[in-house]
């Protein structure tokens, strides 16, 4: 398996495209109720493959990324090759920028002096989903890049 198999909910809520995958299979609802009783190592396989599949068409259409810290915010842009980032720091030791008031305190502190800000490229060492899956497992989140976007334009017309 190269990512992780999907969770029970996330299994539940792509009913219809795993039936669908498994029509693909010619494995109807009768021959899949019956693997379940007999062969659990087939239906393990099954469920990991799909999941698999899903991980793919998801990392593949995933652009950017945020991770949010205490102190830090990290943004991140993904094309084929490399990955941008842009990474916020807070200078205030007391400021929780996870928290509602850190992200206002933020917002309205952006290029105050207890904010540093730092821009990166990177290339991907191995392959660009894996790398992707990989900050998804340390807590980094899809997004749409409103943040990245809106932030990158400030940056780079100053």
């Amino acid at each position: 398996m190269k990512y992780t198999r999907l969770t029970k909910e996330q299994l539940e809520a792509l009913h219809h495209e795993f039936a669908r995958f498994l029509a693909t299979q010619s494995i109807d609802r009768k021959e899949w109720e019956t693997l379940k009783l007999t062969k659990p190592e087939v239906v393990e396989q099954e469920l990991d493959v799909f999941s698999d599949l899903i991980w793919e068409n998801v990392l593949s259409n995933a652009h950017f990324l945020d991770h949010f810290s205490t102190s830090h915010v990290f943004l991140f842009q993904c094309f084929d090759n490399e990955m941008h980032s842009i990474i916020i720091k807070s200078l205030h030791p007391n400021m929780d920028l996870t928290s509602k008031d850190g992200l206002e305190w933020l917002n309205q502190n952006m290029f105050g002096d207890e904010i540093e800000i730092h821009l990166g490229k990177k290339k991907y060492e191995n392959e660009r989903n894996l790398a992707i899956f990989e900050m998804i497992q340390q807590g980094a989140q899809l997004s749409e890049g409103r943040f990245y976007s809106q932030l990158n334009q400030v940056i780079n017309h100053n």
